[in-house]
């Protein structure tokens, strides 16, 4: 107990002191982090950046800060923060080795990120899934289909396929084909399409709607009909005029053809039996 002052003076409040320091660091540091963060992310909302890009920024930013506190904190305790960042960054390399996919999921998402081909509560087929964004994070992409399922998506499979954005225009082309018996009379059949497609308010004016005998099938004669609408009303309007359409039909004496096959049965009599040899010998 006699080196104790020694001890205490020393060693004790030397190390207490560091150890107080570096948590005063991080502590202080951490809050620092949160209250530039909390800034930078304020800023993008004020000027409208899109809130996917927002979240995955101050996601980055704040873990690139709270780094650098650790690094800071740990100087003050006496650790050789040099060779830290070499072991941390060799560390690094092994890991991205060992998860390349990984990666280069990242790399998409920060692709998907800077091109934006699409944003949150966009209508989207990609990566081999087909709904509505509902966040895209650094790794994968979460999706809500239409039957309201959650899908997610690895980023890497989105950015190496082909991205439909059915939400990217104000307007959208509804194609439908109608097909009627030869028997029927096509202008008839195509003065009802014209009315059902004048009568429904959810077709634009510009472009016009096309109405045109597109197809003399095999056992059918097929119109092409293409309004455009605004996209919202796509399925709507898809709907409403395959119903319509039918019902016109029926009560016009139209008929809309379907698949069959016609079977013609031909009845072939037996050759005539030989004669028995008795009586040919007779």
């Amino acid at each position: 107990m006699e080196n104790f002052p020694m001890i205490l003076e020393n060693y004790i409040i030397p190390w207490g002191v560091k150890v107080i320091i570096a948590l005063l660091i991080f502590v202080i540091g951490r809050v620092v982090v949160r209250a530039l963060v909390g800034m930078v992310e304020n800023l993008m909302r004020k000027r409208g950046v899109d809130e996917v890009l927002v979240r995955f920024i101050t996601s980055i930013m704040r873990w690139i800060l709270l780094l650098f506190v650790i690094i800071a904190a740990l100087s003050q305790l006496g650790i050789d923060t040099t060779s830290l960042i070499a072991v941390v960054g060799a560390a690094g390399l092994a890991v991205g080795l060992a998860l390349q996919g990984s990666l280069s999921n990242f790399a998409a998402g920060v692709l998907l990120i800077i091109f934006r081909p699409f944003t949150k509560g966009n209508f989207v087929e990609a990566g081999g899934a087909m709904g509505v964004i509902d966040s895209i994070g650094i790794f994968t992409t979460t999706m809500t289909t239409t039957d309201n399922k959650e899908v997610t998506v690895p980023n890497g499979a989105i950015i190496s396929n082909n991205i439909t954005n059915y939400s990217a225009r104000p307007t959208r082309r509804v194609d439908m084909t109608f097909s009627i018996s030869y028997d029927d009379d096509i202008r008839k059949a195509k003065q009802i399409l014209q009315e059902i497609i004048a009568a429904d308010e959810r077709v634009l004016p510009e472009p016009a709607p096309v109405i045109v005998l597109s197809e003399l099938g095999s056992s059918s004669v097929n119109f092409l009909v293409r309004p455009w609408v605004k996209s919202s009303d796509y399925w709507p309007l898809l709907w409403a005029t395959t119903e319509a359409v039918k019902t016109r039909f029926d009560a016009e004496g139209i008929s809309i053809p379907y698949p069959q096959m016609d079977v013609h049965m031909h009845q072939q009599s037996s050759p005539e039996a030989p004669k028995d040899s008795s009586e040919k010998a007779a």
